[in-house]
């Protein structure tokens, strides 16, 4: 499950590749299961360690590690994680600091967001001596077909070099409807069957088209990077969750457990268990 060489190339020249079939169709049965049980969380409720956040056409469930062994799963998943260890940078270890079940309806959409031109380190895309050194890295993982008029993700390929701002940040008018990226030049869509991967540089300019269709879009997304990030909101693992990972997961999960003097109680678990 090493990168190709036509994968490096690819990612390298527009920002992303695309796994097909990244996961199979009994995995995603299980998550969507399981996301169906979280159908009546109130916005900005939470259900054990899972939080709900976004409201109207717009859900997100955050810690979705905490839904259960289907989600542990996709951590480690060998379908992308060489491509992390790769494209993170080998010896910068990795950490997830952001994963969430995105749920949209018709109507919804994500405006064009990042680009290259801000030169954040946090999504920084390099490349040096032959190893590249991306500051996070998405998986959108499809959990049912993203088609025509589905929402589908939409991005502009190279612009995880650009050096200009993408004219469409500063005219919204210019965009789709609910800005959307459908009318955003050099934008295109990247349609998805369920269990297909987007996997991408988070400095590419990107977003979605509108989704015109009833019914609802699913994705789950994973941000990785190297291991000394930190959670984009503030999101913790729980100590039950981090007590039943395997060492290779709880490491990408919490690479630097908190260092404290022996017997402090640190999240209902002493130190020096």
């Amino acid at each position: 499950m090493q990168p190709t060489e036509m994968e490096e190339y690819l990612f390298d020249l527009r920002g992303y590749i695309v796994l097909k079939n990244a996961v199979d169709a009994e995995h995603l049965a299980e998550i969507n299961a399981i996301v169906d049980t979280y159908r009546d969380l109130e916005p900005d409720g939470w259900q054990g360690w899972v939080h709900r956040a976004g409201s109207g056409r717009v859900r997100h469930l955050h810690n979705i590690f905490e839904m259960g062994e289907p989600f542990e799963r996709l951590i480690d998943h060998p379908a992308w994680i060489h491509h992390m260890s790769r494209f993170v940078g080998g010896d910068d270890g990795l950490f997830i600091d952001e994963a969430l079940i995105d749920i949209r309806s018709r109507g919804g959409a994500t405006r064009i967001h990042s680009g290259a031109h801000k030169r954040r380190i946090r999504t920084q895309f390099r490349f040096h001596n032959n190893q590249f050194r991306c500051g996070q890295i998405n998986i959108l993982l499809a959990l049912n077909d993203i088609g025509d008029g589905d929402g589908a993700t939409m991005a502009v390929p190279g612009s995880h070099k650009s050096n200009l701002l993408h004219p469409a940040f500063n005219d919204p008018k210019g965009t789709g409807s609910g800005h959307s990226l459908d009318r955003v030049e050099a934008a295109v869509q990247i349609q998805l069957d369920a269990g297909d991967a987007i996997f991408f540089v988070d400095c590419m300019a990107h977003g979605s088209s509108e989704r015109t269709r009833p019914g609802e879009r699913r994705i789950a997304i994973i941000r990785y990077g190297p291991h000394w990030g930190n959670n984009r909101y503030g999101y913790q693992p729980s100590p039950e969750l981090i007590a039943r990972l395997t060492p290779e997961r709880r490491k990408i999960v919490q690479p630097l457990p908190p260092k404290m003097p022996p017997g402090v109680q640190w999240m209902n678990r002493r130190i020096d268990e």
